[in-house]
Formats: structure tokens, C-alpha cells, sequence
């Protein structure tokens, strides 16, 4: 009797281990079918098929970002300045783009992502204090990091440094609420929603008159035309103006010509965007250096570039490095309309890196300048910093574009070094779309 309890009892288990291997497995493949369609999000970054785990930063070497220098020895201040860094990726749910149904643009709009990544860092050096910080930041700035060598007492230095920074920050958060008005009302220029400026609902729109629609492939050279319309056709940015050089050529007239206005009022603010190409296939080794080199400008404010079919938002290096914003991230639409809404999904606090070896050749530099005094100190620092083989050159007077179609097309402009082989670009063209 006791045996038939037992064998009963063992044949129950085996039931009830039967029910939940098949219930895992059903929840493993509906997680499955998520992640295939973008529909998930994890609190890590997803990149096609791969996770990533956290990149991992020397101690012994500076983190060069936007102009500035960062010791890894004091972490804190690097930690706070890539916080606020506003991180703009993939979205899901938010009102159908004009002409079609999508409500996501997962798979497809990561060069527009990177695009208003670039432009973002331009708005806020053109509204906020040089300097500013994102005055939460200090409370989610933890674990962001992988150092290759930890000292014995990095996480109590840390907490404390933290702790007074709070005091401080509480002592002051009167002073920072107008600054945070302003960081607020920016972050809602680049909502998923049809009213926004700057948004992705605006960026299409625009990018109907370059070919472009909802679900295609934007290349670089395509995304900063578009940020020139979304610029000159906002009411929100009076002051400001996108010029975009052409072949590879910053025309000084066209410059003085968008910025100058009759006296007394001051020159218009300039956000410069430089469509390149660095190489065929493969990144030239040659221009290394000068990508190094531009981000340790403080004019510089990003790189719109990344991997083939992979955009990424380049704003510094350590080493030969390239640190990076990733808008592969498909997270759910925020409701800007609310009073306080989160702010949080627009900051990143995992800072990533890659070999600069894998950067794709198609890029579209920016760079900004506040009045005509900064802009001509910004042509003496491009032209310092240029190379034997400069990646774009000045040039007097006004560009031949002016007297066509102000439409880019899928010809490419190259600054040919001596001696230098042509590879053939057939494949990359498929992937970035230049001038």
C-alpha cells in the first residue's frame, strides 16, 4: 500500500515538472517572438540579435568627449557629464506616421535617431550654461561602468561623493530650475508625436522631398539635410541656423550669409553639418587621427556615423576607442503632454565603446558655433587640426549648389589623396546615401 502511495506520489511530480518545462518553454518562445519583433525591452542595450555586456574603460588613460578631458581616477565627473548627454532610440507606440501604419520606428530610423542625437547636443550648448549637467543625474550614475582596475575603496569614495554632491545640489535646486525648464522643454521638441519639431513624425515629413518615407533607410548626408528643414522651419529656434557644406566644402559666404543680420542685432548661432565619406569599403586608416582629433574640439558636437546598416552617436574616444550613443534601444513612447513627464528613458548612463577600425567611412560630422567670433575661432581650430589629407576644406565665396536643386542626390564627393587607390563603394552606398 505504501508503495502505491509512493509511486503515486512520484507520478504527480513527474506531472507537475511535465506542466512546468512546458509552460517555460511556451514562455520562452513568446519572449522569442518579442525580441523578433522589437517588442521588448530590456535594461540592457539590444543590438540586432546580440546582447552586449558593459564595455570596459582603462584608469590609466583620459576619456576625451565633445572638447573635454576625463580622468577615470575621479569617475563621478565623466559619469555626470555622459548622463547628460540626451539619448534619443528606437520608440514603440507612438501615433502612426503620416501615409502608413507604423507605430514603431524599430528596424529602420536609427540614422534618424543619431541625427537628433547630433542636433540635441547642439541645442542644449546653444540654451544651456557652458557646463551644464542634468541635475538628476547624480541619482543614476552607479554601475555605469566597467574599469579594468578597481582601488579597494572606489565604492565608499564614490557614495560619499555622491551624498554630498546631493546636499549640494539640494542647497542649490532653486537656481537649477530654470535650467531644468529649459532641458525639459528641449527633450519635448524631440517627442514621438506629430506637434513636435523636431520629432520623428516632423523628420519624415521632411524627408519626403529627398525620396524618403517611413520605413526606409536614411543615410547621413539624407538625415542632416532633413535637420536644415527641421531647423529653419521651427518658431522655437528664432536665433539659430543648420548650414550643411556641400562636397565636402564649408563655403564662408553661405555661412556669413545664413547668420549675418543687420546691425544691432548679433550673428544667428550655426550648427555645421559635414556629409563625408572617409575611404571605400573600410574606413581609411589615414583619417584615424583626424575623427581623434575633431572630438577633442570643443566646437565638435558628435559624429553621426557608426557600423554598415548601424548607426551610432560618436561623441569621444580613450585610446583608439570610439565612445558611443546607441539608438538601438526600442523603448515605449513617453506622454510629453504630462507636466512632469519621466525624463529618465532620455538618458543614457551605460557609456559604450568600439575600435575606431570599425567605423563606417560614411559619416556626417557637426559642430556648432554660438556668434560670429566663435565661428571664426571654429574655422582657425578645423583648419589647425587639419591634416595632410583633410576630411573637408574652407572656401571663399558661395557654393554652385545655390544655382541647382537644393535636393541631395546619391553622388559622392571624395577629397582624393596622391597616390591613393579608388575602391569601388557599390555595397556602402546601399547603407549610406551621400552627396
Amino acid at each position: 500500500m505504501e508503495q502505491c502511495q509512493i509511486w503515486s506520489v512520484l507520478s504527480l511530480c513527474h506531472v507537475a515538472l511535465l506542466y512546468f518545462y512546458c509552460a517555460i518553454r511556451a514562455d520562452l518562445l513568446v519572449l522569442f517572438c518579442q525580441v523578433r519583433l522589437n517588442c521588448i525591452s530590456f535594461p540592457f542595450n539590444v543590438s540586432g540579435w546580440s546582447l552586449k555586456q558593459k564595455s570596459k574603460f582603462s584608469k590609466s588613460s583620459p576619456v576625451i568627449m565633445l572638447g573635454k578631458s576625463y580622468e577615470l581616477k575621479d569617475q563621478e565627473r565623466f559619469r555626470r557629464a555622459f548622463v547628460s548627454l540626451l539619448w534619443l532610440t528606437y520608440r514603440r507606440g507612438f501615433p502612426p506616421l503620416a501615409g502608413c501604419s507604423l507605430t514603431t520606428d524599430s528596424g529602420w530610423g536609427c540614422v534618424l535617431r543619431t541625427g537628433q542625437m547630433l542636433l540635441a547636443q547642439g541645442l542644449l550648448l546653444h540654451l544651456m550654461p557652458p557646463g551644464w549637467t542634468w541635475s538628476v543625474s547624480h541619482h543614476v550614475v552607479k554601475d555605469d561602468m566597467d574599469l579594468e582596475s578597481h582601488p579597494a575603496n572606489s565604492g565608499q569614495s564614490f557614495k560619499e561623493g555622491t551624498n554630498k554632491r546631493g546636499r549640494k545640489l539640494s542647497l542649490g535646486s532653486l537656481l537649477d530650475r530654470p535650467m531644468e525648464a529649459t532641458h525639459r522643454r528641449v527633450v519635448s521638441w524631440f517627442a514621438d508625436h506629430p506637434t513636435a519639431p523636431f520629432g520623428i513624425h516632423q523628420l519624415v515629413e521632411l524627408g519626403k522631398s529627398s525620396g524618403k518615407k517611413a520605413g526606409d533607410w536614411y543615410g547621413p548626408s539624407i538625415a542632416a539635410h532633413i535637420l536644415q528643414k527641421a531647423v529653419a522651419t521651427s518658431a522655437d529656434l528664432p536665433n539659430l541656423v543648420v548650414y550643411v557644406a556641400q562636397d565636402c566644402t564649408i563655403y564662408l559666404e553661405d555661412v556669413k550669409r545664413l547668420c549675418e543680420r543687420p546691425p544691432p542685432q548679433s550673428w544667428k548661432s550655426v550648427i555645421i553639418l559635414v556629409p563625408v565619406r572617409l575611404g571605400g569599403q573600410d574606413l581609411n586608416p589615414a583619417y584615424v587621427n583626424c575623427v581623434k582629433k575633431l572630438l577633442t574640439l570643443q566646437c565638435c558636437i558628435g559624429i553621426i556615423g557608426g557600423k554598415p546598416k548601424h548607426s551610432l552617436f560618436f561623441v569621444g574616444f580613450q585610446d583608439d576607442h570610439l565612445l558611443y550613443l546607441d539608438p538601438h534601444y526600442c523603448q515605449p513612447t513617453v506622454a510629453i503632454t504630462k507636466e512632469n513627464f519621466p525624463l529618465e528613458s532620455f538618458h543614457c548612463k551605460y557609456p559604450r565603446k568600439m575600435a575606431v577600425s570599425r567605423m563606417d567611412p560614411s559619416c556626417t560630422i557637426g559642430f556648432y558655433a554660438k556668434g560670429q567670433r566663435d565661428f571664426e575661432s571654429l574655422c582657425t581650430a578645423l583648419s589647425t587640426s587639419a591634416e595632410t589629407y583633410p576630411m573637408f576644406i574652407f572656401a571663399e565665396g558661395h557654393s554652385q549648389e545655390d544655382e541647382r536643386s537644393s535636393t541631395p542626390t546619391n553622388n559622392i564627393t571624395y577629397i582624393q589623396r596622391k597616390n591613393e587607390r579608388r575602391v569601388g563603394t557599390s555595397n556602402s552606398m546601399d547603407e549610406f546615401v551621400l552627396l
